[in-house]
C-alpha cells in the first residue's frame, strides 16, 4: 500500500487516474493527460487554455488534492469570475476529502479547524491562512497570502465586453502576484477559454506566464497561436496529422462536434473549441486601419480617383500603427486622373468640457465621392476663447466653408461663440448643428464603415504622425487611449467599447456628413465633368474661334478658360467709346 502512496505522490497523472476511477469517470483522456502533466511540471507561472467541456476545472480539483497530499502544510488559493463558481469548487474538494479512504488523512483532527465553503483547512499546523479558500475575482483578495494560486475561468463574456472592463480585469489579476508567498514552488495557474484577441490570457503570456493551448481539433492554419500549441498537439502535427482532426476522440468525437458547430455556428465554434478568435474578432471590430488610404494630402486639389490596393509592396512600414495585431496603413496603388479644387471642405467640431475628455476638430474635404482628412486637433481646455480662435485660423488655412457641430453639448451656445469669432476675424463660414439620438458606438460603426469598406477615406500622413505623438506628457497606456487609430481598431457596436472615442466620434460626425456626396461615381464624375469641358469649348469656339485656338494650344481646363475670358472682358475696349 505504502509503494501505491508513493507512486500517487510522484505522478500526479497517477493521481489522476485513481480520482477519476473513484468518482466512476472513465479514464482521463489524451488531453486531460497532458494537462495533468503540464500541472505538474510546468514553470512557476502558467496558463492552460483547452476546449470547452474538456474537464479543466476537475482536474484543476485534482491538482489541488494531489498538491495537500504531498504537503497538506501547502496554502492554496482558488479564484474564479464569480463567488459562487469558486465556492462550488471548494466544497467539492470538501466532499472528496470525506469521502475518498485514501484522502482520509487530510480530514482536519480538531472541531476547530475551519471547514466551510468559503475556506477550510487540512490536517496541518495552525496557520492565519486556510488550506484552501475560494473567492471571486471581484471580492476581497487583499490581505490573503497563498503558495499555489489557481485562477479559473476568471475571463468570462459578462466581465470582458469592452476594453475598459478588459483592462480592469487585468488589474484585478495582477493581484495574484502580491497574494503568492515568496517560496521557491509557489505557483501561479491560469485556466481558461479567452474570448477575444484582446484577451487578459494574451497580456499574461506578455508577462512570462507560458500559455498551453489544445483546441478541440488540428489547426488549419497555426499562425494565429503565436508559437502556444500544446507540444503534444504540436507533435500530432509533425507526425502529419491531417487538419481538422479530433485531437481528443475519446473526449469528443468527429460527429459530436460536427453537430455541436452546426448547432453553434462557426464562428462561435472556433471561438470555444479552437480557441481561434481570428473570425470572431474580424467581425466584431468592422474598422480596420488596412482599409484606409494614407497619403500626402493636398490642401486645395484631389485627383479624380484614388485605386486602393492591399498588396505588401504599398504597406506602409514607416508609420507607428496601433491597430490590431496584422493591421497595417496602405499607400494608395495609383491617383488617377486630373486634378481639381475640392467640391467643398467642412470642419467637424465635438465638443467636450474641461477634464479627461477631449474636445476635438477634423477637417474634412471631398471631391468625386472621396472624402480627404486633412488635419486632426483636440483640446482639454473646452471651449475657451483660445480654442475656439485655433479652431478658426485652422479653419482659414483649409478654406473651410461650413463647420459641422454636435448641438447635444451647450445647447447651442458654443455655435453662437464661433459666430461671434468668426465675424470678429471676417470669415465667412456656415455654421451647422447636428443632433445624435442614436447609441454612439452604432452611430460611428454606421457612418464610418461603408466608407472605409469602400476605401474612399484618405488621411494625411500627418494626421497620423500627429495622433500617435499627441498626449506625450501621459502614461503610455492613457495616451493609446486617447489615439484616433487605436479608438478606430477597438471601436466596436458594445456600450462602452473604448473608455476615450472623442477623435473617433468627431471624425464619424464628419464623414456623416457627406454621406449623400458618396453616392457619387467618381467614374460619372470625370464623365460628367469632360461633357462640360467639350461643351464649354464648342460654345467658346462659336463666340471668339481666336481666343478657343489659343487656350487649346496652352493646354488649359475648363476652369482656366473661364477665369481668362472674364479677364479679357474686364480688360476689353466698349466698341462705342
Amino acid at each position: 500500500m505504502s509503494n501505491v502512496l508513493k507512486a500517487l505522490q510522484e505522478d500526479f497523472k497517477l493521481f489522476l487516474q485513481a480520482m477519476w476511477s473513484e468518482l466512476d469517470l472513465p479514464s482521463p483522456t489524451r488531453a486531460q493527460y497532458a494537462i495533468a502533466d503540464y500541472l505538474q511540471h510546468g514553470p512557476k507561472r502558467l496558463q492552460i487554455q483547452a476546449f470547452r467541456g474538456v474537464g479543466k476545472s476537475w482536474i484543476t480539483g485534482a491538482f489541488v488534492l494531489w498538491t495537500l497530499f504531498n504537503d497538506p502544510e501547502k496554502k492554496i488559493m482558488i479564484i474564479s469570475a464569480s463567488k459562487e463558481r469558486a465556492d462550488n469548487m471548494s466544497i467539492f474538494l470538501q466532499k472528496l476529502i470525506i469521502e475518498t479512504t485514501w484522502l482520509s488523512h487530510l480530514r482536519p483532527k480538531s472541531d476547530d479547524a475551519r471547514w466551510s465553503r468559503i475556506s477550510f483547512d487540512v490536517n496541518c499546523s495552525p496557520h492565519q491562512a486556510p488550506s484552501v479558500k475560494s473567492v471571486g475575482i471581484t471580492g476581497q483578495l487583499t490581505g490573503s497570502r497563498s503558495d499555489v494560486c489557481i485562477l479559473d475561468d476568471v475571463e468570462v463574456p459578462g466581465n470582458s465586453l469592452s476594453e475598459l472592463m478588459r483592462e480592469k480585469l487585468l488589474q484585478l489579476c495582477t493581484e495574484a502576484e502580491s497574494i503568492i508567498t515568496p517560496k521557491d514552488d509557489s505557483r501561479i495557474m491560469y485556466l481558461g477559454t479567452p474570448q477575444t484577441t484582446f484577451t487578459v490570457y494574451r497580456k499574461l503570456a506578455e508577462r512570462n506566464y507560458r500559455p498551453f493551448v489544445w483546441p478541440a481539433r488540428i489547426p488549419k492554419a497555426t499562425a494565429g497561436y503565436d508559437g502556444c500549441l500544446a507540444p503534444q498537439i504540436q507533435e500530432l502535427i509533425d507526425e502529419g496529422a491531417q487538419p481538422w482532426e479530433v485531437t481528443d476522440p475519446d473526449r469528443f468525437s468527429d460527429e459530436d462536434l460536427l453537430e455541436r458547430e452546426a448547432s453553434m455556428g462557426r464562428s462561435n465554434f472556433l471561438l470555444q473549441f479552437q480557441l481561434d478568435t481570428t473570425l470572431s474578432d474580424a467581425e466584431k471590430f468592422p474598422l480596420k486601419c488596412s482599409d484606409l488610404v494614407v497619403t500626402s494630402v493636398n490642401p486645395t486639389t484631389a485627383p479624380d480617383s484614388v485605386v486602393w490596393c492591399s498588396d505588401p509592396a504599398n504597406v506602409i512600414k514607416d508609420l507607428p500603427t496601433v491597430g490590431l495585431p496584422g493591421d497595417y496603413f496602405y499607400n494608395p496603388m495609383q491617383l488617377q486622373g486630373e486634378w481639381h479644387p475640392y467640391s467643398e471642405t467642412i470642419c467637424s467640431f465635438d465638443l467636450s468640457g474641461r477634464g479627461a475628455d477631449e474636445g476635438s476638430i477634423a477637417i474634412i474635404s471631398q471631391r468625386n465621392g472621396f472624402l480627404y482628412v486633412h488635419e486632426m486637433c483636440a483640446y482639454r481646455d473646452g471651449y475657451s476663447d483660445k480654442t475656439l480662435l485655433d479652431i478658426l485660423k485652422r479653419c482659414k488655412k483649409f478654406h473651410v466653408t461650413k463647420m459641422v457641430i454636435e448641438s447635444n453639448f451647450g445647447d447651442g451656445v458654443v455655435a453662437e461663440l464661433i459666430k461671434k469669432h468668426a465675424a470678429q476675424t471676417h470669415q465667412g463660414i456656415d455654421i451647422e448643428e447636428v443632433r445624435a439620438n442614436v447609441r454612439k458606438e452604432d452611430r460611428i460603426i454606421d457612418s464610418l464603415e461603408p466608407v472605409m469598406n469602400q476605401h474612399r477615406l484618405i488621411i494625411d500622413r500627418k494626421v497620423i504622425e500627429w495622433d500617435f505623438a499627441s498626449n506625450p506628457d501621459e502614461a503610455p497606456e492613457k495616451r493609446l487611449q486617447y489615439m484616433l487609430f487605436y479608438q478606430m481598431s477597438r471601436m466596436c457596436r458594445e456600450k462602452g467599447a473604448v473608455r476615450h472615442d472623442d477623435r473617433i466620434d468627431c471624425l464619424a460626425q464628419g464623414v456623416k456628413y457627406f454621406t449623400d456626396s458618396l453616392a457619387i461615381s467618381a467614374h460619372e464624375a470625370v464623365k460628367q465633368r469632360k461633357m462640360e469641358e467639350w461643351q464649354d469649348m464648342l460654345d467658346e469656339w462659336n463666340d471668339d474661334p481666336e481666343t478657343a485656338c489659343n487656350h487649346l494650344v496652352l493646354g488649359m481646363n475648363i476652369h482656366q478658360r473661364r477665369q481668362a475670358r472674364q479677364t479679357d472682358h474686364k480688360n476689353s475696349v466698349s466698341s462705342w467709346v
